[in-house]
């Protein structure tokens, strides 16, 4: 609702403006909109285009990445498999046994030239640990920075380790708390599930590996990167962070990573960022790529900045035309206007400057004209139409047909000789009805109902003269009655069905009043009798009338002919015609022997009138 107020105070504001206002405001935005659509326009494309774009870059990224891990995941399977060749050992780590010294120094020596042999197979090995079954801690390890034993067993990553599935894993980013130097930093372990030979657990074989050595980075990289704000993320299954891309680029420290505890497993591309995934078939790592769409809208922010100073400079400019343009229009609009105003005042002046030869000029030479005819249509034609048209209403207004008064008069002075009843007080009572409705006490507030009334008096005084030979039936809406009629309609139509419908006292005369309502504006009455009807001849001749009394109703008739035709149909239709209009009328249908209809079409104009 408040929508469609604003647009109605809108469009009323727009309707009230001047002139000029309306011509400078229309060619602004004739001007601007279009721009502004353009410039949209071409600003969503391109921030669509470098979305595509980036998502297509991060999607091959991604892709290349997945293809680095998994060839990495495979290098690290293969070689934490190739312990798997000492089985013999593998099954005596996985029991529990009395041993010797002798035995248990050939034990570790073993298992330490296996460590090394496994650390000799990838450079970036630097400490390898080997926990048996019975949480014996082996370790071989290219620094002094040795692991201390007992503080690895209580860690929490491995508690978790132990209880996976998998035989082969990588651990998410975890301290090196349990390293005797305990220092900064973070650490992810590559693991495998060693089983004896019957499947039960016999230990396990660790790899602690640098982060940042998961993947490379290239120039490539740290260009986009720079560019766009690229993010690379690596986790595992469990949704632990393996790897940091900003980290790894010292943007920020493992710990901090670490520190945060984030499930990047769990993100989606969202109105901030896109967000490309992927995965490795070996360890199940999750690879995700993030690039801020803050970073990729920073270039076409700036085209939108330049495309804005373009659109006010622009809009600066176009105003500047604009107000000279219309002033140059308006200017000799508003001349004529205030000479409109003058000829409003009865000052009846042309414009005597000189006008140039566009159109605004020939409206200024045209409204001369129209001044000059405008004097002599109100001098010579104008008053005198008016004059004769209202000479014309008053005459047809005021042609009352004294004959039938005259004759119920006698027959109720007839009625009081032979009879000697009371109904003559009544007769007399109806006629006074009529004389006030006839006189048009009224004025213009003559309604529907005192049509009827009117019509139904008259009927009365008739039957009293026929001896109840008539009958009258009124179907017409109530809201109707209430509705605006010129004086002495109905009763005239009434009347012609008397006079020229009755046959005889054999048989009763009815009549039907009715009325509709039209569509539009108007509505439509319908007088109809059963009388004799009108033979086809006569019928012509009505019609005739009729359609004189449309065409000529601005001209006088002669006397001579005024009273031939007495109140009748033409008086009605011409009344009809003259207080209506041209589109309101009245017709004549009939068919001889079965009666006459007399159709009405006036406009609806609603009032109350006082009884």
């Amino acid at each position: 609702m408040k929508l469609i107020e604003w647009f109605w105070q809108g469009t009323s504001l727009i309707r009230n403006m001047k002139l000029q206002n309306k011509l400078m405001v229309g060619y602004l935005l004739g001007c601007v909109i279009p721009m502004l659509v353009v410039s949209v326009g071409i600003y969503r494309q391109s921030v669509s285009d470098l979305q595509d774009s980036s998502q297509e870059f991060a999607a091959l990224y991604t892709s290349q990445i997945e293809s680095s891990l998994n060839n990495l995941m495979v290098e690290y399977d293969k070689i934490t498999k190739s312990v798997l060749v000492d089985s013999e050992m593998i099954n005596q780590i996985g029991k529990k046994q009395e041993l010797s010294i002798d035995e248990l120094v050939a034990r570790k020596e073993s298992i330490q030239h296996m460590l090394l042999r496994v650390a000799l197979l990838k450079p970036e090995i630097g400490s390898l640990m080997l926990i048996s079954h019975d949480n014996t801690v082996y370790q071989y390890t290219s620094s002094t920075n040795v692991v201390d034993e007992a503080t690895l067993l209580t860690q929490t990553w491995y508690q978790r380790s132990r209880q996976l599935e998998e035989t082969f894993f990588i651990t998410g980013l975890h301290d090196r708390s349990y390293y005797r130097d305990k220092g900064d930093g973070g650490v992810v372990t590559v693991g495998r599930m060693l089983l004896r030979s019957d499947g039960a657990y016999a230990g396990m074989l660790l790899i602690d590996l640098d982060p940042s050595t998961l993947l490379e980075l290239n120039q490539d990289f740290d260009s986009a990167r720079d560019k766009y704000g690229i993010t690379v993320i690596i986790s595992n299954s469990l949704g632990q962070t393996v790897y940091h891309s900003d980290a790894a680029s010292g943007r920020l420290t493992w710990n901090q990573v670490r520190e945060t505890e984030t499930n990047y497993t769990q993100d989606a591309s969202n109105a901030d960022r896109i967000v490309v995934s992927g995965s490795t078939q070996l360890g199940k790592l999750i690879v995700k790529t993030e690039i801020p769409r803050k970073k990729l809208l920073l270039k076409i922010s700036k085209i939108k900045v330049v495309t804005v100073y373009v659109l006010l400079t622009g809009v600066l400019i176009m105003s500047v035309f604009s107000f000279g343009l219309s002033y140059t229009i308006t200017r000799p609009i508003i001349a004529l206007r205030r000479n409109m105003k003058q000829a409003e005042l009865g000052h009846y002046l042309p414009i005597d400057k000189v006008q140039s030869k566009d159109e605004i000029g020939n409206l200024v030479h045209s409204y001369n004209k129209m001044i000059v005819t405008i004097r002599e249509l109100i001098e010579d034609v104008y008053l005198a139409e008016i004059k004769r048209r209202k000479a014309k209403f008053l005459a047809l207004q005021n042609q009352i047909n004294p004959h039938m008064l005259y004759n119920t008069l006698e027959s109720i002075r007839m009625k009081a000789l032979v009879k000697e009843e009371e109904e003559i007080a009544s007769m007399i009572k109806i006629l006074a009805k009529m004389f006030r409705l006839a006189l048009g006490k009224e004025g213009t507030r003559h309604l529907v109902k005192h049509e009827l009334e009117y019509t139904v008096n008259y009927l009365q005084l008739q039957n009293i003269r026929f001896d109840n030979q008539f009958q009258l039936d009124i179907r017409m809406p109530e809201e109707m009655t209430t509705c605006h009629i010129i004086p002495l309609v109905f009763q005239p139509i009434v009347e012609n069905s008397v006079n020229h419908g009755f046959q005889n006292y054999g048989r009763t005369l009815h009549i039907r009043i009715e009325g509709e309502w039209q569509e539009g504006d108007s509505m439509r009455i319908r007088i109809s009798d059963d009388g004799i009807g009108v033979s086809p001849d006569k019928l012509e001749e009505i019609q005739a009338l009729l359609a004189i009394a449309k065409s000529d109703k601005y001209k006088l008739e002669q006397e001579d002919e005024s009273s031939k035709t007495g109140l009748g149909l033409k008086n009605i239709a011409e009344r009809i015609n003259l207080q209506y209009g041209d589109r309101y009328e009245l017709s004549v249908h009939s068919d001889y022997g079965s009666g006459t209809t007399v159709e009405i079409c006036i406009p609806i104009q609603n009032g109350q009138g006082k009884e």
